[in-house]
């Protein structure tokens, strides 16, 4: 049985080699992630170059992703950790400002004393110290401190409930946009994306270089959520970014924003991720928790297309075991029904409700798969958003680009295929290939979709083949 989620993982000091690149491919990842909050653009070129390597010596395919850094609020650097006990006075300021008590630490946005007012709650380093406004000064913020702990270095700044003026994209961001163009890679994914305006904005800048990478827009604070409608349609694909979400959200609200993200991606017709803390215990331990297996599972039987990992295969000790415990995880809950959000997507224009009639006739043949011929990836896409129950979906694409672009579809194995002239011929190659690789076997059934064969076939004509 084919895995139908997709695994996607981000690459670090821990799996940065060829050697650690190929082992990763092997246990099944999908997609690699480049976090750019932490990579040089030395670092990326390289690694994206050892990645198309090792994948064409194995002959499979793999898709990058770079993660932009987004105009995130952090603390500066300290000399010491600042230990800090409940009641303490702490300051944030402008960092052309001198301190004004023992306890200051700068921050590098201007306008933060612009965006907060006295009586508001600042989360510090990932919501581990609790911090109230008392006074609000040009350029500086003084603070009551609400939680024992000590504060280091470029901390992250969570202000749950405030809407803040940063920019959409910081001039680092166009840099590292810059260098997703260069190397051509298929997915870039928006930090703290807060409406759709935002997602229509990097739109501009990526077809401005022309770069034809897919948006992932990350669902990460309480704006995001506001908005959720519009920026699930202005995107390609949705991360359920559940680091900084479960900060700005009351912790027992993350588990219905994350469904009702997934809800909506399901309704509307987009890819999701689920990302953050799936078998974050295995950074130091060889076994995941079995709160974590659970986790990893209820995103597999709510249909995430992907699941991510981030320091488990960036800096852990077991990266290799982690892609091989999501592989066994996603196999066993991909046997059981599945929560079925797909059942509510609204179907709109011929292409879909083409699709839609393939789905169940696929769904009512025992051992069927799609077969789909597309030059752009729509038909495909359209096909993983309606979820069939058992058809493995095989996309057949002219142009390399869109064909790494399906490998974060959901049930879909997508392959690079130069298109004759003929459909027919088109069409035996194909199965040819599917028959030879052991997807399917003589006597299968094949429904058969396309949006670039000629002739007698094309997008209101559906196919009924044996393999």
């Amino acid at each position: 049985m084919r895995r139908k989620t997709k695994i996607i993982a981000t690459l670090g000091p821990a799996t940065e080699t060829p050697s650690a690149i190929r082992d990763l491919l092997v246990a099944g990842v999908n997609i690699f992630r480049l976090n750019m909050s932490h990579a040089s653009h030395d670092w990326t070129r390289e690694v994206v170059g050892a990645i198309r390597t090792v994948a064409a010596e194995l002959g499979v395919n793999v898709a990058t992703l770079i993660d932009l850094q987004g105009p995130s609020i952090r603390t500066g650097d300290v000399a010491e950790r600042l230990v800090l006990a409940r009641g303490d006075l702490l300051e944030f300021r402008n960092p052309d400002l001198a301190p004004a008590l023992p306890l200051s630490v700068t921050t590098n946005y201007d306008k933060l004393h612009e965006d907060v007012s006295a009586g508001d709650v600042m989360l510090v380093d990932n919501g581990e110290i609790h911090v109230r406004i008392l006074r609000i000064e040009e350029g500086r913020i003084t603070c009551e401190v609400l939680t024992d702990g000590a504060m280091g270095s470029r901390r992250h700044i969570n202000l749950p409930g405030i809407r803040v003026n940063l920019p959409v994209l910081t001039e680092k961001d166009m840099h590292d946009l810059d260098l997703a163009a260069a190397l051509a890679v298929d997915f870039v994914a928006i930090s703290f994306v807060r409406d759709a305006a935002h997602v229509r904005y990097l739109r501009e800048q990526l077809l401005a270089r022309n770069c034809r990478a897919s948006i992932v827009s990350k669902i990460e604070d309480q704006e995001a959520v506001k908005h959720l409608t519009g920026i699930i349609e202005e995107s390609d694909a949705v991360m359920v970014a559940r680091g900084d979400l479960g900060i700005e959200v009351h912790i027992e609200e993350l588990p219905i924003v994350q469904r009702t993200i997934l809800r909506e991606c399901a309704r509307i017709g987009r890819r999701v991720i689920v990302a953050t803390h799936m078998l974050e215990s295995m950074i130091t331990n060889p076994v995941p928790t079995r709160a974590e297996v659970t986790d990893v599972a209820n995103a597999v039987f709510e249909q995430a297309d992907a699941v991510m990992l981030s320091g488990e295969s960036s800096i852990g000790q077991y990266p290799v075991k982690c892609i091989e415990n999501l592989d066994r995880i996603a196999r066993r809950m991909e046997r059981e029904p599945g929560a079925g959000f797909a059942d509510a997507i609204q179907l709109s224009g011929e292409k879909q409700h083409t699709v839609h009639s393939a789905v169940v006739l696929a769904n009512s043949l025992e051992k069927a798969s799609l077969v789909i011929f597309t030059a752009g990836g729509v038909l495909a896409n359209h096909a993983t958003q309606q979820r069939p129950v058992h058809a493995d979906i095989f996309a057949f694409c002219p142009d390399e680009e869109v064909m790494r672009s399906l490998l974060m579809n959901r049930a879909v194995t997508p392959f690079f295929l130069e298109m004759a002239d003929h459909p027919d011929d088109n069409i035996r190659r194909a199965i040819d290939l599917l028959k030879e690789n052991g997807f399917v076997e003589a006597g299968n059934p094949l429904v058969i979709l396309s949006d670039i064969l000629h002739r007698d076939f094309d997008t209101e004509a559906i196919l009924l083949r044996k393999a």
